[in-house]
């Protein structure tokens, strides 16, 4: 029986060999699923999951040389492991496999004791995939594991257009000061959880937590249409889901909390920096540090939000906004008008 059963999508065009390899995977305590050639087999793939596939060379409308090629280009399917089950001989075809992604070739007739070992391997290393994957989703954002994914790592950065949003939870120092750690903890996490949904649903990234504060990044790793719009939302469904919060903690007899949320649209660098051991992916430049400061700036204006002129400038017509004129902001020479709801 297998140690770690697996799903395994059979493909090929020979319904004598389809339920011969049905057979010998159930008894190794698989479960096993078909396809009678590569275009239903790519099918089966995007509507389904599966840990493994055995595919067949010769078959009509899609050979197996087809599937490789289209897994390779398929960032979602490019995990899972397929073993060649082949009578076409010669080094080159194995080759060609071998190069376009495939983990083994076995030569038919297959060798039941072959196929369970080359199974077994095949399975263990698509589990330790699995649970790398697992791991950098629970470390990194859905945005970045999928850049890492297409893009691979490296250090460096490039230059885009983004919006930069940096919110900071009022009232909770003081809170933290006179309740118990476990209570502080559960507040900050169900803070975070809010500002999480709300960055996220509009298209944003979490790229730093900071004590009770957070930066989020609107249009890098991914592009977006209109970055200050998403930014902006996500700063009025932020204010919103606090309000809720504060009815229940009123509710309750714990003192209301606020938050300051200040937000920049203009160049930045934005990439993975750190060595080759440890890496973070951020952005850096003045449209960063802006953002910072109008957070900042949302104590001294007595605000929620405070925009930059280049964010109002992306915002729709409707969007009410007051106009803050020569305001002096540190770290910038000149006087800039700021916008505040």
């Amino acid at each position: 029986m297998a140690d770690r059963p697996g799903h395994i999508l059979i493909v090929d065009d020979n319904k004598v060999n389809r339920l011969l390899q049905s057979r010998s995977v159930e008894l190794l305590g698989h479960q096993a699923s078909v396809a009678e050639n590569g275009r239903i087999a790519m099918q089966m793939l995007a509507a389904g999951d599966y840990d493994l596939m055995l595919l067949d060379i010769e078959m009509p409308e899609m050979d197996g040389f087809e599937v490789l090629e289209a897994i390779k280009a398929d960032p979602s399917l490019r995990d899972v492991p397929v073993i060649v089950t082949s009578s076409v001989e010669g080094i080159d075809n194995v080759v060609r496999c071998i190069e376009l992604g495939a983990d083994d070739y076995l030569q038919k007739p297959v060798n039941k004791t072959l196929l369970r070992a080359r199974l077994s391997s095949s399975l263990d290393k698509k589990h330790l995939r699995d649970e790398q994957k697992r791991l950098l989703e629970r470390f990194a954002t859905t945005e970045v594991a999928q850049d890492l994914a297409e893009s691979g790592f490296s250090i460096g950065g490039r230059r885009v257009r983004a919006s930069v949003l940096f919110c900071d939870l009022r009232g909770f120092t003081a809170m933290s000061e006179t309740n118990d750690p476990e209570n502080t903890i559960e507040v900050l996490n169900t803070y975070y959880t809010l500002m999480f949904e709300a960055v996220n649903s509009n298209g944003g990234v979490i790229n730093q937590m900071i004590g009770d504060g957070l930066m989020a990044l609107f249009g890098a790793p991914q592009e977006l249409e209109n970055t200050a719009e998403c930014a902006f939302a996500a700063a009025l469904e932020m204010a919103s889901m606090m309000d809720l919060l504060n009815q229940d903690r009123v509710a309750n007899e714990e003192a209301p909390l606020g938050v300051g949320i200040g937000i920049a649209t203009g160049d930045v660098v934005a990439g993975y920096t750190g060595t080759q051991d440890r890496a973070t992916y951020t952005c850096v430049g003045s449209t960063v540090n802006l953002a910072a400061r109008l957070e900042s700036h949302t104590k001294v204006v007595g605000c929620g939000v405070l925009t930059d002129a280049a964010t109002h400038a992306g915002l729709s017509d409707g969007t009410e906004l007051t106009r803050v004129p020569g305001v002096n902001i540190r770290g910038f020479d000149a006087p800039l008008d700021i916008y505040s709801l």
